[in-house]
């Protein structure tokens, strides 16, 4: 049986709790295989952002210089490994001497790591990847992308909103591509089904210079590095 019936038959409903358990330990290996790769990465900046922007869109381009930007504080750049803006975001580091990590998903159709990162950890489950993109990082940026991209926004958000991680900086680029998405958290807010302190949640930005400040002073204001892990620019000057 392949991999990929093997996944198919995971969601056929009840199995044997002897299949099951098999699975269990899979994940805890999957897990455990992502903690001992990404333990020593230091206080990381994630990015979000689609696989199928070439290197001459504005949106790579972008993703680049922020990353760049993040990675001067002393920040990690962690992303999913993957090419597109994942790729640029992870060229934006090693473009000032950065550290560069990857979380790679292996798909049906391989998905290489890009050839800017410094580490890279191979993940089959999704889940188990978003929960390693969200653990080692102090900020969430989004840039565009499809599903999965606005799948990993709303799970940080989500878990921000419920108190399950702390208020780090989320942060939404590129107004005109996230117009529509804008407008439907409105219409939640308008709903109820959020609430109006949700909105305080993000930030909406075409802005490199307000991402960083933002990032900054959340930094200062929660204290959120361990001493032993505080990037050069904490150090070095007085809160």
């Amino acid at each position: 049986m392949s991999k990929q019936q093997q996944e198919i038959q995971f969601l056929e409903g009840p199995r044997s709790r002897w299949v099951d358990f098999k699975f269990v330990i899979k994940v805890c290996l999957e897990f455990v295989r992502g903690f001992r790769a990404l333990h020593f990465t230091g206080p990381c900046v994630t990015v979000f952002g689609s696989a199928r922007f070439k290197e001459d869109s504005q949106y790579y381009d972008l993703t680049r210089r922020f990353s760049a930007e993040a990675a001067k504080l002393g920040f990690t750049i962690l992303t999913g490994g993957g090419p597109g803006l994942m790729e640029a975001a992870n060229r934006g580091a090693k473009d000032v001497g950065g550290k560069s990590v990857g979380c790679n998903i292996l798909l049906p159709m391989e998905q290489e790591p890009n050839p800017y990162l410094d580490k890279w950890v191979n993940i089959r489950y999704f889940f188990v990847r978003k929960t390693l993109l969200i653990k080692y990082s102090y900020a969430f940026v989004i840039m565009p992308g499809g599903f999965g991209t606005l799948d990993e926004l709303f799970e940080a958000m989500t878990l921000i909103q419920t108190k399950k991680i702390q208020d780090f900086p989320v942060i939404i680029f590129c107004k005109d591509y996230h117009k529509e998405m804008l407008e439907h958290i409105e219409k939640m807010k308008h709903f109820n089904t959020i609430s109006k302190e949700d909105m305080e949640l993000f930030l909406v930005t075409d802005s490199i210079e307000e991402a960083i400040t933002l990032i900054k002073t959340c930094i200062y204001k929660y204290g959120l590095i361990h001493t032993a892990k505080k990037p050069s620019w904490i150090l070095g000057e007085k809160r």
